[in-house]
């Protein structure tokens, strides 16, 4: 004796069994269609053409279409037509259904589940026609083969007869092919229009052109001889544009390029089998797992440009994987491992210089990657990323031997491959350059929480539009320069010696100087990019350095500094140099000497004072040093703002710039030498210390 179920109760909230609904078919389709197609906006409504032209396209892979046509009809319906063999017309066995109506009515249905239909194809699921027919108001197919034409039509994705034109005319179910007409033996292909039914999209969605455009371009690319047109109808059509190319990837490589080519592209092709294990179904229908030998074809083309972008992108059978996959995976790590190997073979990287990170190697590439697989994994019915994963180690062995053969074997591409090398290498420098310059300001922040450098005889003011930081050259100069400085806006730093050149240094060398960071600290605004003019301490930074040949040289590395790594300084007008005096000149009978500031104004000078009848005391003062200044002296003619001389330094023409900075403090010692000797001539020798 079997007692009744019980009665739910409250706290279970009356759910029973008849709460439960089972979707059948196409149903599924039309309740979550964002499942199918990724959103129901306008991307979603485009991708319904994508849908219908990747089947095409699958029928152009397999040797039997060469022709495909979209017509964006005028009053909102789309069209794809394409001369491959038609959708077979027969009765399938199994459900009893022609091939059309199997393949345009239920989700999971077609010849790409590892039969004989299709060795690869982009469509791989069988859902992408029956999709497009579960959202569409009306679906018209038109298949010849055979040497008929068949038609059938469909509502939402129920098979029947439209009495009349558009989406709207009456219509009623009817299973089953309908012949229109004779055709010859030649005449095969397929025609599918289909009516998007608006109401399950946002509203005012619509086909983007554009982008179906570019996804035809895209395919004539990828499958060379293929010739794919798209028209829109009406006043405000598209004119018809016709795709094809024969060239195949290495021409996509040239049309997707950004920028100038450092190197041709590099095509590499190849293949290597994988296994997988896979669910089939055995005689009896029953779904059995088993292991399975896979094949997978490469096509990968490459070149690298002038500029900074990175162009790469990716397809598996014919179909863009936005997101990448294993396929990309798999050649990102291979050009990475073989790049770092070239640089060491051809020694641009030497032993201490670390290695190369894939940044640096994807910097200024173009690159497309496409391989062909039978029946791949994808993550997600929009085919976005390839997940199957054998097809990586393939990829990664083919791209390694390829580029391997051009970068160390391939002698007529000698040169190219070395200026793509010095330029990676160039990438990986710069990227260390400025992650040391990004720990050097958050080093910064620290220190100047804590104390600055212990020699800096700072200034009273935090008004930085009054403060002046000066440059001095030594203790000596450092004494005279307390006692002659107005300690209220004006500060000192010493530095000993002459600092380092850092054209020819790195970052690291820079920051690891003391007298460097000690000025980068100060100054108090970070180098490189992450120099921030704001943070500045001074408003002013004044290079003060003697007057003979060591003062000339150390000027010259600091304005090296400053232009390396803390141009804006530069930029802004707030780097200068003190004109201190060179001569003292005392005439009898006055007080007040006279400061002349070259060799050619003191020689005018004392004649001029000769002329008028006045005699200068021998012998006259030539400084060699600022510390040989009285502190007054020092006030008087260099420091006051009222009577110094300040040379302020600018860029100029950048170009310009460059070009001195790299000739006079540069690596090349030869332009160096050459620039010396031509420009001997123009020295005046009895004014050089010696």
């Amino acid at each position: 004796m079997t007692s009744a179920a019980p009665e739910p109760t409250p706290a279970q909230g009356g759910y029973t069994a008849k709460d439960l609904s089972v979707l059948e078919g196409l149903e599924a389709v039309r309740k979550r269609p964002g499942m199918y197609i990724g959103s129901t906006d306008s991307k979603g409504l485009t991708h319904l053409a994508y849908e219908i032209v990747d089947n095409a396209v699958d029928e152009a892979l397999a040797g039997h279409c060469s022709r495909i046509e979209v017509v964006l009809h005028q009053d909102g319906s789309i069209e794809v037509h394409d001369d491959g063999r038609g959708i077979p017309i027969d009765v399938n066995a199994r459900s009893g259904l022609t091939g059309v109506e199997l393949v345009l009515t239920k989700l999971h249905a077609g010849g790409k589940f590892g039969g004989n239909g299709y060795k690869t194809s982009g469509g791989l699921h069988g859902v992408g026609a029956s999709v497009v027919n579960a959202l569409s108001a009306r679906l018209d197919a038109v298949v010849r083969r055979g040497g008929r034409v068949h038609t059938m039509s469909f509502q939402r994705g129920v098979p029947g007869v439209f009495d009349g034109e558009g989406p709207k005319a009456p219509f009623a179910p009817r299973a089953g092919l309908s012949v229109a007409g004779k055709a010859t033996k030649t005449q095969t292909g397929t025609s599918i229009r289909w009516w998007p039914d608006l109401p399950l999209f946002v509203k005012g969605s619509v086909v983007d052109i554009t982008a179906v455009r570019d996804r035809l371009r895209q395919t004539a690319f990828l499958v060379p001889g293929l010739s794919l047109s798209i028209r829109g109808e009406g006043p405000e059509g598209h004119p018809e544009e016709v795709f094809r190319y024969d060239g195949g990837v290495r021409d996509f490589v040239e049309h997707l390029a950004p920028d100038g080519a450092v190197c041709d592209p590099i095509h590499i092709t190849g293949s290597g089998n994988y296994k997988e294990t896979v669910p089939v179904l055995d005689d009896q229908g029953h779904m059995i797992t088993t292991t399975v030998e896979r094949h997978c074809e490469v096509d990968v083309a490459l070149r690298w440009g002038t500029s900074y972008d990175t162009v790469v992108q990716s397809f598996c059978n014919v179909v863009r994987t936005g997101h990448g996959g294993s396929h990309q995976n798999g050649f990102e790590r291979a050009l990475l491992k073989t790049v770092n190997e070239a640089l060491r073979t051809t020694k641009v990287l030497k032993v201490k210089d670390e290695d190369v990170v894939k940044d640096d190697v994807l910097e200024g590439l173009t690159a497309v990657i496409t391989v062909k697989v039978p029946e791949p994994q994808y993550l997600g019915q929009t085919k976005d990323e390839l997940g199957t994963p054998g097809v990586s180690r393939i990829v990664a062995d083919v791209v390694s031997k390829g580029l391997k053969a051009e970068f160390l074997d391939n002698r007529k591409r000698k040169t190219q491959a070395r200026t793509v090398l010095d330029k990676v290498a160039a990438a990986s420098k710069t990227r260390q350059a400025a992650k040391a310059s990004k720990d050097a300001a958050r080093r910064k922040t620290a220190l100047e929480s804590s104390t600055l450098p212990a020699k800096l005889a700072d200034c009273r003011s935090t008004d930085v539009s009054r403060t002046e930081l000066w440059l001095v050259e030594g203790d000596s100069a450092l004494g005279t320069g307390k006692l002659a400085r107005n300690s209220e806006y004006q500060a000192l730093l010493p530095l000993r010696g002459k600092i380092l050149n850092v054209q020819k240094a790195g970052v690291g060398e820079m920051l690891a100087n003391a007298e460097c960071s000690s000025i980068i600290q100060v100054v108090g605004a970070g180098t490189g990019r992450t120099f921030d003019l704001e943070q500045m301490r001074y408003g002013k930074i004044v290079i003060t350095t003697d007057a003979d040949v060591d003062g000339a040289h150390i000027r010259c590395l600091l304005i090296t500094l400053f232009a390396r790594y803390m141009r804006p300084v530069i930029e802004a007008g707030r780097l200068y140099a003190a004109v201190p005096p060179l001569h003292r000149i005392e005439v009898s009978g006055t007080k007040e000497p006279i400061y002349t500031y070259s060799e050619k104004q003191m020689l005018q000078t004392v004649k001029r004072l000769e002329a008028s009848g006045k005699r200068v005391k021998q012998p006259m003062q030539r400084y060699k040093g600022l510390g040989e200044m009285d502190p007054d002296q020092l006030a008087e003619t260099t420091m006051h703002p009222a009577t110094r001389t300040l040379r302020r330094i600018n860029l100029g023409e950048i170009e310009m710039a460059e070009h001195s900075l790299e000739l006079l403090m540069g690596n090349e010692v030869a332009p160096r030498r050459e620039f010396i000797i031509n420009s001997a001539g123009r020295v005046d020798r009895a004014t050089l210390d010696a």
